[in-house]
């Protein structure tokens, strides 16, 4: 692999919703399975550890502040493995004690190098149990330099986006749990490349939640308002691609897709 090529590795798994020691594992996969890729970063989808609709059977007290004991342990699986992980999961403020759903940036030394809090929240049904951030700020993620991180919705609002950009992000990554149908993206993803000029990164998730379906839903590459790859599959599945680092772009439309 050239030194000016990123092998990226998109989690487009299918958690079962409330089991968080199946959905954990599930992740831990995942990542060592992206390790022996040869992938330098891994993106996780959106509320991969508790599923989508979760609250009203397991509630949230075991959301607490982070990094609890499994969130070190991933980054301790980073640290061996070498890798990047954009790690979503919930989180309780220390200070305020509000939650958040979150996404998690590990640094390949298995440092927390950043985190973004989710600022296009559902104020009722399943999103109910979470706080909206207040702030995107890009987070300097090797060797990309500064990314703008975008969880699901937080794409439907071109200002935060723009934000990022005027910030300084060189790339969107976005965490997402965003079937298709009535509600299900609509170019969203594509203004906001369009938008700001950034490529834009999303991992989605698949299989059924206990009120939606995301079996259908999407993992996609865009750049300049079109989409590069637009990847799916039925049950838990790697999509490993290669990014150019001096072009911005995919360094092929070949991707390697590993099931789990």
């Amino acid at each position: 692999m050239h030194s000016h090529t990123l092998r990226i590795a998109l989690a487009h798994l299918a958690p079962i919703p409330a089991d968080l020691t199946h959905n954990r594992q599930l992740v831990e996969k995942a990542i060592t399975f992206a390790g022996s890729a040869g992938a330098h970063w891994i993106v996780t989808p959106e509320l991969i550890i508790p599923g989508y609709t979760f609250a009203d059977s397991i509630g949230t007290g075991w959301i607490v502040p982070q990094p609890d004991p499994w969130v070190t342990s991933v980054c301790r699986l980073a640290a061996r493995l070498r890798m990047t992980v954009f790690l979503s999961h919930p989180e309780q403020d220390r200070r305020s004690k509000e939650l958040y759903n979150s996404v998690f940036v590990i640094a390949p030394d298995g440092a927390i190098v950043g985190t973004h809090r989710k600022i296009n929240t559902l104020r009722v049904g399943s999103e109910a149990w979470s706080s909206p951030g207040e702030h995107a700020t890009p987070i300097p993620v090797q060797p990309v330099g500064n990314v703008g991180i975008l969880i699901c919705a937080d794409a439907f609002s071109p200002r935060i986006a723009g934000s990022l950009k005027a910030q300084g992000a060189n790339l969107l990554v976005s965490s997402a749990a965003w079937g298709p149908g009535l509600h299900g993206p609509n170019g969203e993803w594509e203004r906001c490349t369009q938008d700001t000029g950034l490529p834009l990164l999303v991992c989605n998730r698949t299989g059924p939640d206990r009120t939606l379906d995301f079996t259908a839903a999407e993992s996609v590459v865009v750049k300049n308002g079109q989409r590069l790859l637009s990847l799916s599959s039925r049950r838990s599945t790697l999509f490993v691609l290669d990014w150019n680092l001096q072009t911005q772009d995919l360094t092929t439309s070949q991707y390697q897709r590993i099931d789990l």
